[in-house]
């Protein structure tokens, strides 16, 4: 009889499965990014063969850079979310707003995050509780400077430069903070999250019932089920987009000629610096292969506030992080951080431009 029993079990086990498998790949099927993917891909396919395997390729070597920054991000907000410890960070970027601006906007210069593999950590922070303000500061300044950025930027185009897009980090993300504190009486601001947009299973039981921080989460199963729950509900989510996106950029590398680029951002053209913002916004590669791509167009003619326009400005609002960031954040969020990237860049590009200082 016993024998029988775990026999039942076993088949109701594996029944369950299946059936999950089977909603799972239902979900998948029906999700309108996926299926707008797919409708992409076949339309490149009938049109132009080689591109398609190009892109696909881009798309894949693309996913492949960004894993460990993703990975590394999207475990640091799932450790936080299973320890407790997201409850430290909600109380460091919560106090006086100017220090927590100005703590938020210095770690984002020095993390290795780029403008994709910060947003795990961004959508943890903002369902955590921290304000949205120095939140914006650190998503601004994080994915144009770094110390490995800093180090690839001066041996590709200068030490000059370097600094300089170090402080327009420092700046954009400074200018970001402020403003939105200005606005954070602004009901548009108020629950900056999507709508069922939830770094997280979404459900009260993804928050331990015991509030004390425990650093070994692993320990208790609890909060391994919530660890899990975090980097499976994340890694989901973002990954769609991310891969949408790399696509989107496969595109714009392919039928986008650098070298018409600087034509309109060189020396001699007066809008050179704000076209140059407005290029670098959609075109704009990752922040290691855009170091080469500037070095040439400055080797082209452009202008050196025009190429730190078009860096500050890409790399804080590409393509594949723009997408990224409206499937998170609701829209006047979304165009509220479009702007200060687009603003801070202008900025920086200016001050550059007529500071004297050679590339």
């Amino acid at each position: 009889m016993s024998m029988e029993i775990k026999s039942q079990n076993s088949a109701q086990d594996r029944a369950l499965n299946a059936s999950a498998f089977l909603q799972a790949l239902i979900s998948v099927i029906k999700d309108p990014v996926v299926l707008f993917l797919v409708a992409a891909l076949t339309l490149l396919a009938v049109l132009n063969r080689d591109q398609l395997w190009t892109s696909l390729i881009f798309t894949l070597n693309a996913l492949v850079f960004i894993a460990p920054y993703f990975a590394l991000a999207m475990g640091f907000a799932a450790f936080a979310k299973a320890s407790g410890a997201d409850a430290l960070m909600v109380r460091a970027f919560s106090g006086r707003p100017l220090y927590a601006i100005s703590a938020a906007t210095l770690a984002g210069a020095l993390s290795p995050f780029c403008s994709c593999g910060v947003i795990p950590l961004i959508a943890g922070m903002l369902a955590a509780g921290v304000p949205l303000a120095p939140v914006m500061a650190f998503w601004v300044s994080s994915p144009i400077m770094d110390p490995e950025m800093f180090i690839l930027t001066t041996a590709g185009i200068g030490l000059n430069f370097a600094i300089a897009k170090t402080f327009a980090a420092i700046g954009m993300g400074l200018l970001a903070g402020t403003i939105t504190q200005v606005l954070d009486t602004r009901s548009f601001l108020k629950n900056p999250l999507n709508a069922g947009i939830e770094p997280g299973c979404g459900t009260s039981s993804c928050t331990p019932r015991s509030k004390e921080i425990m650093w070994t989460f692993w320990r208790d199963r609890e909060r391994m089920i919530i660890f899990w729950s975090e980097i499976k509900s994340v890694g989901g989510f973002l990954g769609k987009w991310l891969t949408l996106a790399f696509f989107l950029e496969s595109l714009m590398v392919a039928y986008i000629d650098p070298a018409w680029v600087s034509n309109v951002a060189g020396e001699g053209n007066a809008f050179a610096i704000p076209l140059a913002a407005l290029i670098g916004m959609p075109s704009y590669l990752n922040g290691y292969a855009a170091i080469p791509l500037a070095s040439g167009l400055l080797d082209l003619g452009m202008s050196k506030g025009a190429a730190l326009a078009f860096l500050t400005a890409g790399a804080v609002s590409s393509i594949p992080a723009a997408i990224a960031v409206y499937s998170l954040v609701k829209k006047p969020v979304f165009a509220l951080y479009i702007a200060l990237g687009l603003t801070g860049s202008l900025i920086a590009g200016f001050a550059y431009q007529f500071s004297g200082i050679p590339v």
